[in-house]
């Protein structure tokens, strides 16, 4: 599942008229570069949630197949559930086994076919990377590869993780976030993590946006 349904309040002016998933790298949206990644990972079908502005996320996105992939959409209408009620939503598409989110905004050159397996007895596995400057205590911590929420050394939720559709169970419909969710996991030793440290950039301002565009196009001689 691709997230993309987020208003991107802290890339304003830009995306008051273009959703943030379609926001452009070196000449290609940034969903796109998550789809083409799933594809190389043999990942066929792909669910996409949409709110703001969704409806230039499908006209461009169309159903997938110029991307290798099979898209199909969950509408939340014009208030976004928030990541917790999104996936919610969305689970019917998603099916009963363990499934990817991948947040569309954010930047990486992670290899997805080399995420482990969920584990049994695990409701979650999370990708955290090492705390960026913008973001210096984290939000998890680490014992082996359990998530703990205590003092330990903190790691930044990448919006990248593997989740088991049972992670959900009692929620209702609607918009809720997914952090007590993961609380929650946590508390029953359920929750799973691992340290990423490829690259991974969370686009969340526009000097970020325009750093990472210059670097992307200097690469490639555009």
């Amino acid at each position: 599942m691709l997230l993309a349904a987020g208003r991107g309040e802290r890339l304003r002016p830009i995306t008051d008229t273009l959703p943030k998933p379609l926001v452009e790298v070196a000449g290609k949206p940034l969903i796109v570069y998550h789809l083409e990644a799933l594809a190389r990972a043999a990942v066929t079908d792909v669910v996409v949630n949409l709110s703001w502005l969704g409806e230039k996320i499908r006209m461009v996105l169309g159903e997938g197949s110029r991307y290798g992939v099979r898209i199909a959409y969950s509408a939340e209408g014009p208030v976004p559930l928030e990541t917790g009620g999104g996936i919610h939503r969305a689970l019917p598409l998603l099916g009963p086994h363990p499934f990817l989110v991948v947040n569309a905004d954010v930047w990486t050159d992670m290899d997805f076919s080399r995420l482990p397996t969920l584990e049994e007895g695990s409701d979650a596995r999370l990708v955290l990377a090492p705390n960026p400057p913008h973001h210096p205590r984290g939000d998890f911590g680490l014992e082996g590869d359990f998530v703990v929420a205590r003092d330990a050394e903190r790691y930044t939720y990448t919006g990248i993780g593997i989740y088991r559709p049972e992670l959900f169970e009692g929620c209702t419909a609607g918009k809720f976030p997914l952090l007590p969710l993961l609380q929650r996991a946590i508390a029953a030793r359920r929750l799973r993590g691992e340290v990423y440290r490829g690259e991974w950039l969370d686009i969340g301002s526009p000097d970020r946006l325009a750093w990472l565009d210059a670097r992307e196009r200097a690469r490639r001689g555009l």
